[in-house]
């Protein structure tokens, strides 16, 4: 009987560790930098390859934060996804959108840096990706 009750509150620890962790996974609001979405699409094909595309203020220019920032978003097996990095402060889209460039020319220069993660999950980052 002593066994059963062991037993029962073991049960009980476990369930309530699986729970915590569950809640407790680091995310982009735990990162450095004060990261704001300010305009986000994602295409509506659910049978195909998947386009995530963001764009995303932050306080200063944290490239590892930045990095981190963009392997904790969503990102499907086959799809794209694409963080575009502006400066708080400065001008940023307000909207982005499928096709090159995914945001109007005129942002071009304030943006910081760019991740992206292509259909077989390679990442790329490049600091100042529109400077001449």
């Amino acid at each position: 009987m002593k066994l059963k009750y062991i037993l029962i509150a073991l049960s009980a620890a476990l369930v309530v560790w699986f729970i915590y962790d569950s809640f407790s996974q680091p995310g982009p609001q735990d990162l450095e930098g004060d990261f704001k979405e300010v305009a986000m699409y994602r295409n509506e094909n659910n049978t195909g390859p998947i386009v995530r595309i963001y764009a995303v203020t932050v306080a200063d220019t944290l490239w590892e934060a930045m990095q981190a920032y963009g392997d904790y978003m969503p990102h499907t097996k086959y799809g794209n996804t694409s963080v575009y990095f502006f400066l708080e402060g400065n001008p940023a889209p307000d909207e982005v959108f499928p096709g090159e460039p995914n945001f109007p020319q005129q942002y071009q220069e304030y943006n910081v840096a760019v991740y992206e993660k292509d259909a077989m999950s390679q990442v790329a980052f490049r600091k100042h990706p529109f400077r001449r």
